[in-house]
């Protein structure tokens, strides 16, 4: 299966002061949670949320996340965050992130690989077929 973007959403984020440093620039270890901060919001559009997914015994615990820094994002800026996310290939679920502050200067990108893992066994399995239809 070619792997390929099949929904992508914006989603707006403003730059607590708790985020940053004394520089008052973004401190990196907050990017992972702005990502997921979009991606639960682009599955919430869609009518879906991690919590229904964990009640029906599936989990979507992190394989692997990357990000690239190129101009520092600050207190109060008015972030967008543009999430993409990709066509399942097997258990894995991909999202790519794009933040850009409020002059529209691309700030950090970066990727999510999520597994779908039952809950009880922890194995990886399939995405439950009312997931695959929500995107279709």
């Amino acid at each position: 299966m070619e792997d390929r973007i099949i929904y992508e959403k914006d989603i707006q984020l403003r730059v607590r002061y708790k985020e940053t440093d004394q520089m008052g620039v973004v401190h990196h270890s907050n990017y992972p949670v702005y990502y997921e901060y979009a991606r639960t919001e682009l599955l919430r559009e869609k009518g879906f949320t991690y919590k229904m997914m964990e009640e029906g015994g599936v989990m979507m615990p992190v394989r692997e996340v990357g990000m690239k820094f190129l101009t520092p994002a600050l207190y109060d800026d008015l972030l967008t965050i543009k999430v993409m996310m990709h066509n399942i290939q097997g258990a894995r679920l991909r999202f790519d992130h794009e933040i850009r502050n409020q002059a529209g200067d691309l700030v950090n990108t970066g990727f999510v690989e999520l597994v779908f893992v039952n809950a009880t066994t922890r194995r990886p399995c399939h995405a439950p077929a009312w997931f695959k239809t929500l995107f279709e």
